[in-house]
C-alpha cells in the first residue's frame, strides 16, 4: 500500500479534519479527500465519518491507527538516520510551548543547551495555551511543550520536576517570621494571578479548611508580584517555592510553607505525535530533558529589579 495513503489516514485521524490534514502535509483538501477515498475502497470501510465535531473515526480507523502510527515513526526515524541530524550545521527552526513562568525560569538553560551544540538553528517561545495544547501537539504546531497541566490525548510525557507551593510576601510582613497558621492564612490580603495553573488545586485546599480563593488583588502577569509584594506589606501570594526562593534573593521578600497539605504541582516536557522531522525532534527532546531535569530555575528575574537606594 502507497505510503502516502497512510500517512493522510494518520493526518485525519489526529485532526480530525480534511482541511488541516491538507494544511499539516501541504497538500490541497480535494488531493486529501481523493486520497482518503482510495483507502476506503482499499479496506473496504469508510474509516471516518462526518460528525458535530469533525470527522469521527469509525471502529476500523480507531483499531488500525496505533500500529500504523508506530510503523510509519520507524520508517521515518530510519530515512531521518539516512539523511540525519546534525546539530552542528542544521539550520532547523523549533517551536516550544510555555507559560510566562517557563520562559523566564526554564528557557535560558534550554536555549543555552540548544545552541552550545547547534549554533544556526532557531528556537520560538510560544506562549501556552492549554485550551489549544492538544491540538498543537497532534497536529505538528508546536514541537515541544513544558506544561504543569496534562492536556487530553496519548503524548509523550516526562516529568522534569514537582513544585510545593508556598506563601510568599513582604519582609515586614506581620507573618513573615515564625509558623504560619491555617487562621493567619486565611485572613490575610492575598495577591493571586488570573490564569494561574494551580489556582484549582489551591482553591480546593482553601475550600478544604474553610476559606475562599478570591483575593484581594488580582492581577494578570506573575512578573507583577515581586514589585506589588514589595510595596504593599500587608499582602502575600501563594506561589511556587523555587520562584519564592528566587525573587527572595534579589527583593525584600520572604517565604513560609503553607500550613496545610497541598500536591505539588507537577511541571512535564510533552512532544508532538507528528511523524515530520523525528530526529530533530528527538535530539530537542534529549536536548531539554537533559538541560532542565534537576535544573532549579532562574526566577529572579522574573520581574524588574528594585531600583538601589541613592
Amino acid at each position: 500500500m502507497d505510503l502516502n495513503l497512510l500517512r493522510i489516514f494518520i493526518a485525519v485521524y489526529e485532526t480530525r479534519s480534511l482541511t488541516e490534514a491538507a494544511n499539516r502535509l501541504f497538500l490541497t483538501q480535494p488531493a486529501v479527500s481523493q486520497a482518503l477515498g482510495r483507502l476506503r475502497r482499499s479496506l473496504d470501510d469508510s474509516l471516518f465519518e462526518r460528525s458535530g465535531r469533525g470527522m469521527a473515526p469509525t471502529p476500523l480507523a480507531h483499531s488500525v491507527y496505533p500500529e500504523l502510527h508506530e510503523s510509519l515513526l520507524a520508517i521515518d526515524r530510519t530515512l531521518d538516520a539516512v539523511h540525519g541530524f546534525d546539530p552542528e550545521s542544521s539550520g532547523h527552526h523549533f517551536r516550544i510551548a510555555m507559560s510566562e513562568l517557563g520562559e523566564v525560569g526554564y528557557f535560558p538553560a534550554l536555549y543555552s543547551a540548544v545552541c552550545d551544540t547547534a549554533p544556526n538553528v532557531t528556537v520560538e517561545v510560544v506562549p501556552i495555551d492549554m485550551s489549544q495544547l492538544s491540538a498543537w501537539l497532534s497536529h505538528g504546531t508546536i514541537d515541544l511543550a513544558i506544561s504543569p497541566m496534562l492536556p487530553k490525548g496519548n503524548f509523550d510525557q516526562r516529568l522534569l520536576k514537582t513544585e510545593n507551593y508556598v506563601a510568599l510576601m513582604n519582609q515586614n510582613n506581620g507573618l513573615a517570621t515564625g509558623e504560619l497558621t491555617v487562621a493567619q492564612l486565611l485572613d490575610a490580603e492575598r495577591a493571586i494571578v488570573a490564569g494561574d495553573s494551580g489556582a484549582p488545586n489551591l482553591r480546593a485546599a482553601f475550600t478544604r479548611v474553610g476559606g475562599g480563593w478570591e483575593g484581594a488583588v488580582t492581577v494578570h502577569r506573575f512578573s507583577s508580584l515581586p514589585p506589588l509584594l514589595s510595596v504593599c506589606e500587608s499582602l502575600l501570594a501563594i506561589v511556587p517555592e523555587s520562584i519564592a526562593d528566587g525573587w527572595s534573593t534579589t527583593w525584600p521578600l520572604k517565604w513560609r510553607p503553607l500550613p496545610f497539605d497541598l500536591p505539588p504541582a507537577e511541571i512535564s516536557l510533552l512532544r508532538r505525535t507528528t511523524l515530520q522531522h523525528t530526529s530533530a525532534l528527538d535530539w530537542l527532546h534529549r536536548t531539554v530533558l537533559r538541560a532542565l531535569s534537576g535544573d532549579p530555575g532562574e526566577f529572579s528575574a522574573i520581574g524588574a529589579s528594585p531600583q538601589p537606594e541613592p
